[in-house]
């Protein structure tokens, strides 16, 4: 019945109501995980300059690992809500088993890689020889632990495709407010710095993925994770892919920017490079809440595709972008008004990583009034598996877009091209994104009138 109750509400409910169900414990949960980062960056920032470049510098080796679990999580969660829609519980359950094993697996491997080559990985990261010792105890703790992250996205979104958005956000939740009341813990009263940040993540997630695991052999889900149903076939692992890669290039994207900063803060000290990771850590909090809501968005947009009630799609476009544009006004605002003052929490009063981080966020701030309306599209198109354009919309932000500004204009404008780089980028792609929508909604036409039109011939109409 509850099955029922979930594609009921993929389906048929109000938009306003179906996308606040599935969307808001989502985000809350989405929001209360970012501050697994933020938590230990403001912990951490306390200790100097060195360590908290240290976690700066770790943050995108870890969007890498968790890329994985999003490039099977996602790829399949499109199809899944897809297949929802067209009722065929059969290979939802093949796609669902697929995608969780083979994430898992090829995580392993990843993670053992990355342990073996860890100094190698973070000096082409960027790492200081002041700052190395620090990384170096935080990142083999927190790379090993990351093969539970990988269970836990990629869990996040196969349930977030079946509308159980109150398990996912139950697993988040649980997860960062752990990590909130163990970091202080381990960090002072047990003396371990850096250590302790990455053993309280490494428990936290410990804890989400039990969740996860009490979810599944309740048999609450509307999807079967036996191994007898890993079947990656062909004809699963392409429609998988096809989604999942483009994501998975997102997330390399999104770490290959962070490091690429890193690399040219590098020449200008651990100060500059620990104020803009703080700047990454605070922009992603708002990131992730549009991300989260959208997840919501994705399966009612691939259901009512999928079911071809298109309407309904174009009224849950609407909507998305309205309540997201609305939520990154407000947020984007709050940056940049407050900038110098939020800045000031992950510090001990340093006044160069103030100065370097306020004028990095404020400019962020502004542009990140622009995000909600090119996720909303991003989103769409690899919820409607149209997965070459939405390859290209997703790399738009921090690839296409991003690398050649932060390799060419601190070459001409020093600092201030590293500082301002990120919200360059989020314009372009915004002027991008108002193009590649004009198109999609003229080819939504013409499918919606192909529809009619052959429903109107099998009705003998």
């Amino acid at each position: 019945m509850k099955g029922n109750n979930k594609l009921e509400l993929l389906g048929n409910a109000p938009i306003p109501k179906a996308l606040l169900s599935l969307g808001i414990p989502i985000m809350i949960g989405m929001l209360i995980n970012a501050l697994y980062n933020l938590v230990d960056a403001y912990f951490v920032g306390a200790l100097g300059d060195s360590q908290m470049g240290a976690i700066s510098i770790i943050f995108p080796l870890g969007q890498v690992v968790v890329g994985l679990g999003l490039m099977f999580g996602n790829g399949a969660a499109s199809y899944l809500s897809r297949l929802l829609g067209s009722n065929d519980k059969d290979t939802a359950n093949k796609v669902a088993s697929t995608a969780l094993y083979s994430s898992v697996l090829i995580g392993t491997v990843i993670i053992l890689v990355a342990t073996i080559f860890l100094k190698p990985l973070l000096v082409m990261l960027g790492a200081t020889e002041t700052i190395m010792p620090y990384a170096l105890t935080y990142g083999r703790i927190y790379v090993v632990s990351c093969i539970f992250n990988v269970f836990n996205v990629t869990m996040n979104n196969i349930v977030s495709s079946e509308g159980a958005a109150k398990t996912t956000m139950c697993a988040l939740l649980l997860g960062a407010i752990l990590n909130i009341a163990l970091d202080p813990l381990f960090i002072y009263i047990f003396k371990m710095g850096v250590a302790g940040a990455a053993i309280a993540t490494a428990i936290s997630q410990m804890i989400s993925t039990m969740v996860y695991l009490v979810y599944v052999f309740q048999k609450r889900s509307a999807f079967s994770f036996s191994i007898k149903q890993y079947a990656p076939s062909f004809q699963i692992m392409a429609e998988i892919l096809k989604i999942g890669i483009p994501t998975l290039a997102f997330q390399l994207l999104t770490s290959l920017s962070i490091a690429l900063i890193n690399r040219s803060a590098n020449s200008y000290g651990d100060a500059v490079i620990a104020g803009m990771g703080a700047v990454t850590r605070i922009t992603s909090m708002g990131t992730l809440v549009v991300f989260g809501f959208l997840k919501g968005f994705q399966p009612i947009a691939g259901f009512s595709y999928g079911a071809k009630k298109f309407d309904r799609l174009r009224e849950a476009i609407r909507t998305s972008i309205v309540w997201s544009t609305a939520f990154c006004l407000v947020v984007g605002l709050l940056m940049a008004i407050f900038s110098t003052q939020i800045i000031s929490l992950f510090t001990d009063g340093n006044a160069e990583m103030i100065s370097v981080g306020q004028k990095s966020l404020k400019a962020s701030g502004f542009s990140f009034i622009l995000f909600g309306f090119h996720t909303v599209y991003s989103s769409l198109f690899l919820a409607l598996g149209k997965g070459a354009a939405g390859f290209f919309l997703g790399v738009c932000r921090q690839g296409i877009c991003f690398i050649p500004v932060i390799l060419l204009l601190p070459a001409v404008w020093g600092i201030n091209g590293i500082l301002y780089a990120q919200p360059i980028a989020d314009v372009l792609t915004a002027v991008i994104t108002i193009f590649m929508a004009l198109h999609l909604h003229k080819e939504l036409s013409i499918a919606e009138k192909g529809s009619t039109f052959g429903k109107g011939i099998v009705e003998g109409k």
